[in-house]
């Protein structure tokens, strides 16, 4: 797997797939915990992709998968993860792609998209309402600092139910607990510019998906975007073939 050097030396992992050149790359980003292979190889949404001709191309994010794994919180603040994608758009000498994100990614995605110009198209997946009140997860759900909490719990027993799944996913991934605790403690609730967000933009959200809850509301808050919902929580609807379905008519339409 290729890796490069982001703009402060960290080395991240990417994977890309070869498609047509009838349409933009696609540039896959990850939720939290997960990683390449849980969030889009195993559900179905890469095959998806390449299936309809698409050049697809995941990051794992910094402290996850097989990207370095830093335990220094200030190594994840700020926009470092939407710089990373920046960084990765230079590596590969890319002037036009379709950016997605899930959860943590789809963050990453709007920020990225925010910044950089070269991002024509936007798909997010897993948020919602949080992003317009708190700029990142909804804090009405989970707070970072339960998050990490549950990661680094010597006992699983004590972990606080809010932080349950997030521990499950890093175990079942193997994930680098101690680098994940400091990729939520540097999350902080901040403000992301919407409307600064021109392109065209879809909204996937699970109906039963707490940590998306109320995602018309994101929808309203960028121009021209479309809301779609998927059956399926937070961890189940990325797997729906619903998903996939409407990233596939969203990123091969005509523009």
């Amino acid at each position: 797997m290729p890796t490069f050097a982001s703009f402060d030396g960290l080395r991240l992992n990417y994977t890309v797939w070869e498609g047509d050149a009838a349409h933009h790359p696609v540039l896959l980003q990850h939720g939290f915990a997960a990683d390449t292979n849980a969030n889009w190889i195993s559900t179905g949404v890469v095959a998806a992709l390449r299936k309809a001709g698409l050049t697809v191309i995941a990051l794992d994010a910094r402290g996850h998968g097989r990207s370095e794994k830093p335990h220094d919180e200030r190594r994840y603040t700020g926009d470092s993860m939407a710089r990373d994608i920046s960084a990765l758009l230079d590596e590969l000498g890319l002037d036009e792609v379709s950016l997605v994100g899930y959860s943590m990614g789809a963050i990453i995605a709007l920020a990225a998209t925010a910044a950089d110009k070269r991002i024509r198209c936007l798909a997010t997946g897993g948020v919602g309402s949080g992003i317009v009140d708190f700029g990142g997860v909804d804090l009405r759900v989970v707070k970072p600092a339960e998050i990490a909490s549950a990661l680094l719990a010597e006992d699983p027993s004590t972990v606080p139910p809010s932080g349950v799944p997030f521990r499950l996913l890093a175990d079942a991934v193997g994930g680098d607990r101690q680098a994940l605790a400091a990729v939520a403690l540097a999350s902080q609730e901040g403000h992301l510019d919407l409307s600064s967000i021109g392109v065209p933009t879809l909204v996937l959200a699970g109906d039963q998906d707490v940590l998306a809850a109320e995602p018309e509301r994101l929808a309203a808050a960028i121009a021209g975007a479309r809301l779609v919902r998927i059956p399926g929580d937070h961890m189940t609807a990325v797997t729906s073939p619903a998903f996939s379905e409407a990233l596939v008519a969203f990123l091969t339409a005509p523009r």
